[in-house]
């Protein structure tokens, strides 16, 4: 990270470093040591979108399709994780969650996902109000689901961490560079130019979460119209010793009518809790706040049939979300379902992140994690949560795809 040589040849080129990007190159010197790695990234730092910006969630796969790579990655990748943060002395806590029904209405979706929770292998009780009371005093609700493989870690810090073991592997991994063009090397491979120069290799890895579609096009890798919508989530903080109203995790049942989780309270590894978050179109790829705004983004907004056809399906429930990032009450009242004791004084704002999610033309989001490939390449073009949690297992995808290949 220190280095700011660019090579003029590598093995392979990892477009992002994020963690997904990072435990790929990871996994790529660990499975073979003679591998010359490059890591770019355009930002200064490491992990500094959507790794960067998240809840900090160790997710157990509850929600995921069985037999999804969703599904197959999360619940191994977290087992993977939490071995990776006990090998390297990385603070995290698995604490696990409840799944909360508030009324009898939620009762039938909340049977649905403690049966897919079998489904995928996780263990997971449904529990009554008294038993969530053991778990969580001051959490309304009905019945629960108790999901006691949840956990919570920093995933900046295993950022650090990864990119330190690429570098001692001898890989190297650049900041600020940001990939400009993307074309065929003479006899094979891939030529890339790059902010700071050119660099050739025999294969490249795009990585590059809210960028992904931008650099995937430079290959031509998309023919299909996918393309990536960033979703901004925004938070709350419990102040001080109003934090004793969360001892970890609560989640509602997920609204059927919106394909997001809904806010939800969540310890962090420093012991904040963090309340949220909605989900907003951002005006901007990396747009945090209402202010950041990008007027080709706005062009594309405007212009994105399969957006509009989104828009038509979920108008009213986005609508409510856009009314709960302007409007503190209507957020706190959203909490006060899952914790009726939140007050509005208790809340203050903290970060935002944002989601790169990806939609295809017909107006429907890519559910599950999408990957592909090219003569030269490797995309990851849908990666958003539970990337984090499963991202050592994606890089094992990934380099399985890449080994394929000799």
């Amino acid at each position: 990270m220190t280095d700011t040589t660019l090579p003029s040849t590598v093995d392979i080129i990892v477009v992002g470093a994020g963690i997904v990007g990072l435990s790929t190159a990871h996994r790529l010197l660990a499975t073979d040591p003679s591998r010359t790695v490059l890591v770019l990234e355009k930002e200064a730092t490491l992990a500094a979108h959507q790794t960067g910006h998240n809840s900090g969630v160790l997710h157990s796969g509850v929600y995921y399709k069985p037999g999804s790579l969703k599904a197959r990655t999360a619940v191994a990748g977290r087992t993977e994780m939490v071995r990776f943060c006990e090998d390297n002395d990385i603070a995290h806590d698995v604490c696990g969650k409840v799944i909360v029904a508030i009324d009898e209405s939620e009762l039938g979706r909340l049977d649905d996902l403690f049966r897919r929770a079998g489904e995928n292998g996780i263990d997971a009780t449904m529990i009554g109000a008294d038993e969530l009371a053991d778990f969580e005093p001051h959490a309304a609700g009905i019945r629960a689901v108790h999901v006691p493989s949840t956990g919570i870690v920093d995933y900046s810090q295993v950022c650090q961490v990864l990119a330190r073991l690429v570098e001692e592997a001898g890989g190297a991994v650049l900041t600020g560079v940001d990939v400009e063009t993307i074309g065929d090397r003479k006899g094979g491979g891939v030529a890339v130019e790059t902010s700071r120069g050119s660099v050739e290799a025999n294969l490249l890895i795009n990585c590059a979460g809210l960028q992904s579609d931008l650099v995937a096009e430079r290959d031509d890798a998309i023919d299909d119209g996918t393309h990536i919508v960033p979703f901004r989530g925004e938070y709350y903080e419990i102040r001080g010793p109003r934090r004793s109203l969360v001892r970890n995790l609560i989640y509602p049942v997920p609204d059927p009518s919106f394909p997001f989780l809904g806010v939800h309270l969540t310890r962090m590894i420093d012991g904040s809790i963090h309340a949220g978050p909605n989900a907003v179109l951002a005006l901007a790829r990396e747009g945090y706040t209402w202010r950041d705004v990008s007027l080709r983004q706005l062009r594309d907004h405007a212009t994105d049939a399969g957006l509009w056809r989104l828009g038509r399906k979920y108008w009213k429930t986005g609508a409510g979300e856009v009314w709960r990032s302007l409007n503190k009450r209507a957020f706190v009242k959203a909490l006060q379902r899952l914790v009726p004791e939140i007050e509005s004084d208790d809340l203050t704002p903290s970060h935002a992140g944002v989601r790169a999610q990806a939609l295809r033309p017909t107006g429907e989001l890519v559910d599950d994690f999408a990957i592909a490939e090219t003569t030269h390449a490797v995309h990851v073009l849908n990666a958003p949560s539970p990337a984090a949690t499963a991202s050592l297992e994606i890089a094992r995808n990934i380099v399985e795809r890449v080994d394929a290949r000799r």
